[in-house]
């Protein structure tokens, strides 16, 4: 696992991690990844790792009973060695349910139908 020093602070407070600039720790932006949403530089201690969530391409129903729902499921995922992801933030998990699933409710279907 990489360290924290292995990370380079720029002049605006940015930070560049191998050769991607982030515009914080914890923070997420666009994935470089054709078929990721977002990315995240996580930071756990002085430990650092890079992860991408959010599969690009699906739309979502964030409605309220959606939103209750997918938070409800996810809560109960968990990784090869049997921990639960919902509060790790090196997991994908851990951040679709903070940045794509948190907020208030309403559709925001990347490709609505046309009534």
């Amino acid at each position: 696992m990489a360290s924290s020093k292995d990370v380079k602070r720029l002049g605006d407070g940015k930070i560049e991690y191998r050769g991607t600039v982030f515009p914080g720790f914890n923070k997420p932006r666009s994935s470089t990844k054709e078929d990721k949403k977002r990315m995240v530089l996580a930071k756990k201690g002085d430990e650092v790792k890079v992860v991408h969530f959010g599969q690009k391409g699906y739309g979502h129903n964030y409605s309220p009973d959606a939103r209750k729902n997918y938070l409800t499921r996810s809560a109960g995922i968990r990784d090869k060695s049997g921990q639960l992801t919902k509060d790790d933030k090196f997991s994908p998990n851990y951040w679709a349910r903070k940045v794509l699933w948190a907020g208030s409710g309403g559709s925001k279907l990347s490709n609505p139908r046309k009534k």
